[in-house]
């Protein structure tokens, strides 16, 4: 596959991102299939080239072809793009299990830790698929502002360094820097992590408690993000870099973010089920709250704010009272 040729660039998913990706490749002149789940939608998008769901106002170009045949998507790409929120990631690849090509090169640019088996989204693609090509795409990546062309970043991380400089070529646009990284782990975990701190940062904004108390939350939020990622066998380095600090600010401070947005709506005294009907889309933060607290709880590492979100989400306890307890706990060194 050569770098700077086109590409035939396949897309399972019909959300912001997959949209955002379609426009991307589209305008780097590849040929590009985009795949949903749901025929009626498809073809809706067919026909008003436009997503009106998920990512309303940008025009899909007419170059773009958008199926529900899943024999169509898989027709030959050389590039394979997963935008499938993740607790819905194995349900929809089980499905392709027979047709998906082996030698092809799969991107991920799903965020978030499966329920139960606590795998990373490339480990789920791996587990289902066999030992295929991986590429992890992530970064600070707002969907809206990817599509009005704002300048932005993304790491393209892949054991394989080739295949990750492939994947960088191809994404890279006059608007969006692409850098390589060799730390799957360490990027899928930041990338899943930060929408939990998300959650908090919105908690801290619907309180009205100040940016002092966010910028804590940031700073100690990142801590406990960086803690977990040692512990499961990530570089140190990566929780410095853009998919971790680049991509936690950015999701704890835009409008855009649904998890923020959710956080926002519990600090303002929303119950959980009120903010998911508000929000109505998949707010991977917080199934990916028990994840966490689960891998926390089996390598022995202290999350007190993760703890806190959850115990907000899922056992009823007021935001405020966690921001006490959280304020109380016994005086200590900072360590990062």
């Amino acid at each position: 596959m050569s770098e700077s040729n086109s590409n035939r660039i396949t897309i399972i998913g019909d959300g912001a991102m997959a949209t955002v990706c379609a426009l991307m490749l589209h305008a780097n002149q590849h040929e590009v299939t985009l795949w949903s789940a749901f025929p009626e939608y498809a073809r809706q998008m067919s026909r008003t080239r436009e997503n009106s769901k998920y990512l309303p106002g940008f025009s899909i170009p007419t170059g773009v072809r958008i199926t529900a045949d899943a024999n169509e998507a898989f027709a030959a790409p050389q590039i394979i793009v997963n935008a499938v929120p993740c607790q819905y990631l194995r349900s929809v690849w089980s499905k392709f299990v027979k047709i998906a090509p082996k030698d092809a090169i799969y991107v991920s640019v799903t965020k978030g830790i499966e329920n139960g088996t606590l795998l990373r989204p490339s480990q789920i693609m791996r587990e289902l698929l066999g030992p295929i090509n991986m590429v992890v795409l992530s970064g600070p990546s707002i969907a809206v502002e990817v599509a009005e062309s704002l300048p932005g970043t993304l790491v393209a991380a892949s054991e394989n360094p080739e295949h990750a400089r492939i994947v960088q070529s191809v994404f890279t646009t006059p608007s969006i820097r692409v850098y390589t990284n060799n730390d799957i782990v360490g990027v899928e975990l930041a990338g899943a992590m930060k929408n939990v701190i998300a959650l908090a940062a919105g908690m801290v904004d619907g309180l009205h408690a100040g940016d002092n108390a966010k910028a804590a939350l940031l700073t100690r939020g990142l801590v406990e993000i960086t803690r977990l990622g040692i512990a499961l066998g990530a570089n140190k380095e990566t929780f410095a870099g853009l998919t971790g600090l680049g991509d936690l600010v950015t999701t704890c401070i835009s409008p855009h973010g649904r998890n923020r947005r959710f956080g926002e709506l519990i600090g303002k005294g929303f119950t959980p089920e009120e903010a998911r009907q508000q929000i109505q889309s998949v707010v991977e933060g917080v199934a990916t709250t028990q994840s966490v607290v689960e891998l926390a709880k089996k390598h022995n590492v202290e999350m007190p704010i993760t703890e806190s979100v959850h115990a907000i989400i899922f056992e009823g306890k007021k935001p405020l009272q966690a921001i006490q307890d959280l304020m109380a706990r016994g005086l200590k060194g900072e360590s990062i």
